[in-house]
């Protein structure tokens, strides 16, 4: 699903911007502040501790600390709210606040484009700027060296024996992993997968008898609801904010799969991933954005709904990751004007800019100038909530799309296509041994954008080298454009040419506008 949507500014000047909510510091820093423990505020009290049942978590703490606990199992659930009552938050927090978890990460990564203006010496959350629409992105960044970085976020665990949601961005080039639990034992963690589409991960770690929250329904939420967060702001453990739903199916840009619950209760960089409360304690959504001018909280806040996140997470229990439906329209909103002009009673759907050759959408019969106004019954208002009814389908899935077009009211039945998968667009050319020698090179499809800046109609944008095309000078961010003479437009082509396993290789890459073959000696 693509849209018109403009893309973000550098971060260096922006007046406005959306900033994911996970803190994150670079090495360079010397020394880190302690975390202050709230576990105090938000523990049973003990007549209530002696009635539940205490099991002994079975698994032993990172680095063999032998921190005694005791599982807390869950109370009894909140008795549900009479209209305009105020929920028993301290009753939720002791509900729930045992199964919010921190999450602190550590890796390496290359600054992309959204990082481009951000001084990695002197601004912490560097890694999690996103900008707002309306502001033009800068020149693409040549790619720079791996910088290392370590990050805070919160999760919380959703069964006994160590299943953990938190957001794809905390953990985003992660090679270590850690889970905090309220009682301060420590695990590491592993990443059973993330998707950054949805801004969804499933995290394991090896315990059991572990306090569980409760999950709710994120369709019954309204606006005006009451709701509650709890997570670890700038690494401080187990705050709880509160506040209401004030939108719901909020589209931002680069998400327009999810249709975000838009909040006032205060969330800040470390909240990422945690836990967001309704009004009787159930979990409704995951905490995940801000919009912010000075990019600390500022009264709008963004979560994922809890039934969003919980489809991500069967797919990724099930195959290690998750797959989005796509039917390969380019759509904008529908003014009066346009209204007007194609007859219709009122501005509402989504108009069909364009349709892309051979996909979903051209199968079932789509056209350019075609108004989607509902997908299998349910309402299209606005542009922006197509991409969420199509991208939270599976490929292969059947939707039936209602369209005006011409003054009348059809029906198209299309079976969806697939969005490839992060791991497809990056996977490297060269390694396994079914492919011949291994060439070194990290590659994507290029986008329109980035086709017309490089002035070249196929390709393959490198995206990170190592090993022989490392040391034969090809660098990140050339423009591969074909092997021996053969013209690539897929990693498919690339493979043709390893599996030949030829000696050496001469790439074709257009470099800051110039064309140039580079032999490549493989050995």
């Amino acid at each position: 699903m693509s849209s018109n949507s403009k893309q973000a500014g550098r971060v260096s000047t922006l007046s406005t911007v959306v900033v994911t909510a996970g803190v994150t510091a670079a090495v360079v820093a010397a020394g880190s502040a302690g975390a202050i423990d709230f576990k105090s505020l938000f523990g049973a009290d003990k007549a209530q501790q002696q009635q539940q049942s205490q099991q002994v978590a079975s698994a032993a703490p990172v680095n063999g600390g032998a921190v005694a606990g005791a599982a807390l199992v869950p109370a009894a659930p909140i008795a549900p709210l009479p209209p305009g009552a105020v929920p028993d938050y301290r009753a939720i927090v002791k509900q729930a606040g045992p199964a919010v978890v921190g999450v602190t990460v550590a890796g390496e990564r290359k600054p992309d484009a959204d990082d481009e203006a951000a001084d990695i010496e002197n601004d912490p959350f560097f890694q999690f700027f996103r900008g707002m629409p309306g502001m033009q992105r800068g020149q693409r960044m040549r790619p720079q060296a791996k910088v290392p970085f370590k990050g805070l976020g919160s999760g919380f665990v959703i069964s006994a024996d160590g299943l953990i949601l938190t957001n794809a961005h905390v953990v985003r080039d992660a090679k270590d992993v850690t889970v905090k639990l309220s009682d301060h034992r420590e695990y590491k963690a592993k990443v059973l997968g993330a998707d950054p589409v949805t801004d969804i991960a499933v995290l394991r770690i090896e315990a059991k008898n572990l306090p569980v929250v409760r999950l709710g329904n994120s369709d019954d939420l309204e606006v005006g609801d009451r709701v509650l967060a709890i997570g670890a702001p700038y690494g401080l453990e187990q705050t709880a904010t509160q506040g209401i739903v004030s939108a719901k199916g909020r589209s931002l840009p680069n998400d327009a799969v999810v249709p975000f619950i838009q909040t006032d209760a205060a969330v800040n960089p470390g909240n990422s991933g945690g836990p967001l409360f309704d009004g009787v304690g159930s979990v409704v959504g995951i905490n995940a954005q801000i919009y912010s001018q000075s990019g600390g909280f500022q009264g709008v806040s963004f979560a994922i709904p809890i039934n969003v996140a919980l489809k991500v997470k069967d797919q990724i229990v099930a195959t290690g990751e998750a797959r989005h439906g796509r039917l390969g329209v380019a759509v904008q909103e529908v003014n009066q004007a346009l209204a007007e002009s194609f007859g219709m009673g009122k501005p509402e759907g989504a108009l069909v800019a364009k349709v892309d050759k051979g996909s979903a959408a051209a199968k079932a019969g789509l056209q350019a100038g075609d108004v989607i106004t509902a997908v299998d019954g349910r309402p299209v208002r606005e542009s922006g909530t197509l991409p969420s009814l199509i991208g939270l389908a599976a490929p292969g899935d059947k939707v039936v799309l209602t369209v005006w077009r011409e003054g009348k009211q059809h029906t198209l039945e299309a079976k969806l296509d697939g969005v490839p998968s992060e791991h497809g667009l990056q996977a490297k050319a060269g390694n396994g041994e079914a492919d011949g020698p291994q060439l070194g090179l990290a590659l994507r499809d290029l986008n329109k954008a980035e086709k017309r800046e490089a002035g070249v109609a196929q390709g393959l944008l490198i995206e990170d080298t190592e090993g022989a095309a490392a040391r034969a000078g090809i660098q990140a961010g050339d423009v591969l454009l074909a092997v021996n003479g053969r013209p690539v437009q897929t990693m498919d082509d690339v493979r043709a040419v390893l599996k030949q396993h030829p000696k050496q290789v001469a790439l074709l890459v257009k470099r800051d506008g110039d064309t140039l073959f580079v032999p490549v000696p493989l050995g």
